[in-house]
C-alpha cells in the first residue's frame, strides 16, 4: 500500500520495519498528512512490509538513503519486540540518524518499543522518557541513565514518548504541537 503524499517544505520521516505496530505507524503519517505535512516512510530495504495486524506499507525509501538534515521531525514506532523495534534498533544508520536530530535540537517522537533505538542510540542518558512497561524497555532506559516515567505522554525538550497505541491521542497531541513550533521557528 502506497500512502497519499504532499508536497511540503515540512517532512517527516519515520524509521520503521517489517511487523511493526499498524496504528503507531498509520496514525501519526495520517495526522501529519492532514497537518500538511510531507512523510517518509524508511525501512530497511524497499520490500513491502505489514503490521502486526496484516496492514501493508512500502516503503518510501532505505534507512540507509535518508538524509536527516532533509526532515524536521523524527518518529520510530513500535511493534513485535523481534519484529520493526529489533530491527531499526541494530541498524548504524538509524542510530547516525537518531544522534542527528538529537544535535539539532530537532522533533523526534517514538512511541511502545521504539525507544529502544533511542537506547542504542545513546540518547537517553539524563532523559526522562516513556516507553512500552513489559520486556525489557524501562529496564534498559534506566541502564542507559534514562528516567522511566510511566505516563501516556512525556515531553523532555525535543523529544516526545508514549508507550502504547492506547495513548497515541496524548502523543500526537504533544507531536502535533511541536509541529506547530517547527513551522512557525522556520517561517
Amino acid at each position: 500500500m502506497d500512502l497519499p503524499k504532499n508536497k511540503s517544505k515540512y517532512k517527516a520521516v519515520v524509521l520503521t520495519a517489517d511487523k511493526f505496530e499498524d496504528m503507531e505507524v498509520f496514525f501519526p503519517v495520517f495526522r501529519l498528512l492532514e497537518e500538511g505535512w510531507q512523510v517518509d516512510v524508511a525501512a530497511p530495504n524497499m520490500r513491502p512490509m505489514s503490521g502486526e495486524h496484516g496492514y501493508p506499507l512500502k516503503p518510501d525509501k532505505t534507512i540507509e538513503d535518508v538524509n536527516p538534515d532533509d526532515y524536521h521531525l523524527l518518529i520510530i514506532p513500535g511493534g513485535f519486540p523481534d519484529g520493526a523495534p529489533a530491527t531499526v534498533r541494530k541498524i548504524k544508520k538509524a542510530q547516525l540518524i537518531t544522534n542527528s536530530f538529537f544535535e539539532k535540537n530537532k522533533p523526534v517522537a517514538s512511541i511502545c518499543h521504539g525507544p529502544w533505538t533511542l537506547v542504542s542510540a545513546g540518547i537517553v542518558k539524563n532523559r526522562r522518557l516513556t516507553s512500552y512497561w513489559h520486556d525489557g524497555i524501562p529496564e534498559e532506559i534506566k541502564a542507559a541513565g534514562g528516567v522511566w516515567e510511566d505516563k501516556e505522554v512525556v515531553v523532555d525538550g525535543n523529544l516526545v514518548t508514549s508507550r502504547w497505541p492506547m495513548d497515541l491521542p496524548a502523543f500526537m497531541r504533544e507531536v502535533i504541537k511541536m509541529v506547530k513550533l517547527t513551522e512557525k521557528q522556520n517561517g
